[in-house]
């Protein structure tokens, strides 16, 4: 069976807590269930994680490279900041969709450069959560071409 990696980063924990006006108020919980029932309809496994520490991040996309057909992948804040996360997203050969929940292209400049966007097969942003839908149906036709 085909498996794809779902993988959050920090703070995403705290969806439907943290400031609902820009995340809004559905749990990562309510995403993961969502994905996990989408993929399964089209008899792919999915596997969450989600971490707030970038080791364990660039842990799950080197396993990824052995395990997983896809990612989708929220880095979070450390999209822009983390040149070793860009570096496991190349070095891995599954495709990655980056997601982001808010446009980070109209927020504080400082969000709008991703060092992520350069390696990943694609971006989705701001479509709040539903985003991550989105990059589901995207990695089908990934998955589908390979």
């Amino acid at each position: 069976m085909c498996r794809v990696l779902l993988l959050n980063g920090p703070n995403l924990n705290l969806l439907g807590q943290r400031d609902q006006s820009v995340y809004g108020n559905r749990t990562l919980n309510d995403v993961e269930l969502e994905l996990i029932e989408f993929f399964k309809r089209h008899d792919i496994e999915v596997s969450t994680f989600q971490s707030n520490h970038e080791g364990e991040l660039i842990d799950q996309l080197h396993h990824a490279n052995e395990k997983f057909a896809g990612v989708i992948f929220n880095p979070g804040a450390y999209t822009h900041t983390s040149i070793a996360l860009r570096d496991a997203v190349e070095a891995i050969n599954p495709p990655v969709i980056e997601v982001h929940i808010s446009n980070i292209h109209n927020r504080e400049a400082f969000r709008s450069h991703s060092y992520i966007t350069p390696v990943a097969a694609g971006q989705i942003t701001g479509f709040g959560t539903e985003g991550y839908l989105i990059a589901a149906f995207a990695m089908l036709k990934l998955l589908n071409n390979l």
